[in-house]
């Protein structure tokens, strides 16, 4: 071998080293990208896991009052502090910054008692409001299956505001646009829509409100509104995943709410409602007629059918422009997530029961054997 290709072997052996050599580098520098981007990528799914937790309540269930004391002259932080120490907060800091972040001030000194199943803005509220926990003034309870004018009378019958006082302002377009503007995913454009007849017909929540103080009719009718929209923000993804309106979902819930019974599975009737539609088939629910007529009855007549509404489904196909009652929790779940059936009737008997069928030959037996019969 000469001296020329000896030295050609050694250029090509030192060349082959440090291509090896490079490739070692670049899957070292590989595997610490690798690895940084793993850590810091757990860091930021860290971070965002912990701040979500601690914008929630410390314990949803627990609430045993809690005496909190916020001295004249407390800063953000102290009474951030404090709220940590006595565990109505998870964490002081992100509490401050919550508070920065939206701008709130005018927190008053006082004797609190607080729950550690308060919300953020409940905390807050409180807190601006100098509302004492153990100081309600009343309460106002709306039950299930309420339209808005028997709301507007059981508010009238527990303050000194008249019913067509609190019906006026219920319907109120300047009080329901500054309702759209604070609970926009709810009261959305559908609430002004064709022939509903009341705009905030079936948002105002079923539920049990405390007041701490002579309210106004704004401030008794909006916890019903918030409540509605954070019982109703649990559905958001589903709905939008079926394609379904908000407004839709609450019209829906608010039939079955009318049609179920305490023994009812409302599930089934969900069913029944949307096999229905699906088949281009008049709802035929007597509680859109009588909602149609403005009046409350136990029984339907024939001639009550007739009654000449977009409201009524045994002349309209499809759902009524807008919901007829308030519905809770559990119709709502049924109406989005229907039983699996192929009935199209039901029918309630006086005992409570439902008995549902596939076809109108099976439900006029029924209604015979159980309607009919129980007349005569």
């Amino acid at each position: 071998m000469s001296e020329g290709d000896s030295k050609k072997d050694l250029f090509r052996k030192k060349l082959l080293e440090k291509q090896n050599e490079a490739k070692v580098v670049r899957k070292v520098v590989l595997t610490v990208f690798i690895i940084l981007i793993i850590a810091f990528s757990g860091i930021i799914g860290g971070g965002y896991l912990y701040i979500k937790s601690s914008l929630q309540p410390v314990d949803p269930s627990d609430q045993s009052k809690i005496n909190v004391t916020v001295p004249i002259g407390s800063s953000v932080s102290t009474i951030s502090n404090i709220l940590e120490e006595k565990e109505i907060i998870k964490d002081a800091r992100v509490f401050k910054y919550y508070i920065k972040f939206k701008n709130e001030s005018g927190f008053q000194a006082g004797n609190y008692k607080f729950t550690k199943a308060m919300t953020f803005e409940e905390i807050i509220e409180s807190l601006k409001q100098g509302k004492l926990m153990n100081e309600v003034a009343f309460k106002i309870t709306i039950p299930e299956g309420r339209q808005l004018t028997e709301i507007a009378s059981i508010i009238a019958n527990n303050t000194a505001f008249s019913e067509q006082e609190v019906l006026e302002k219920l319907t109120d377009k300047t009080f329901i646009e500054s309702m759209r503007a604070k609970y926009p995913d709810l009261l959305t454009d559908d609430i002004f829509g064709k022939n509903v007849k009341y705009a905030l017909e079936g948002y105002l929540y079923p539920a049990t409100y405390p007041y701490y103080k002579e309210p106004t009719i704004e401030e008794i009718v909006e916890p019903m509104i918030k409540k509605m929209s954070q019982v109703v923000a649990k559905y958001i993804p589903q709905l939008q995943e079926k394609k379904m309106s908000v407004h839709r979902f609450v019209t829906m819930a608010s039939l079955i709410e009318e049609e179920a019974t305490e023994k009812a599975d409302r599930e089934k009737i969900s069913s029944v409602f949307y096999n229905r539609i699906e088949q281009n088939m008049p709802l035929q629910t007597d509680p859109t007629v009588l909602y149609a007529l403005g009046e409350h009855k136990d029984r339907v007549l024939y001639k009550d059918l007739e009654v000449e509404s977009p409201y009524n489904t045994y002349r309209n196909k499809g759902l009524p422009p807008g919901p007829i009652a308030n519905a809770g929790e559990v119709s709502f779940t049924a109406a989005l997530s229907p039983e699996e059936t192929d009935f199209l009737y039901f029918l309630a008997t006086k005992e409570g029961d439902v008995i549902f069928t596939k076809t109108l030959e099976e439900h006029n037996k029924e209604k015979n054997k159980h309607i009919t019969n129980a007349n005569n």
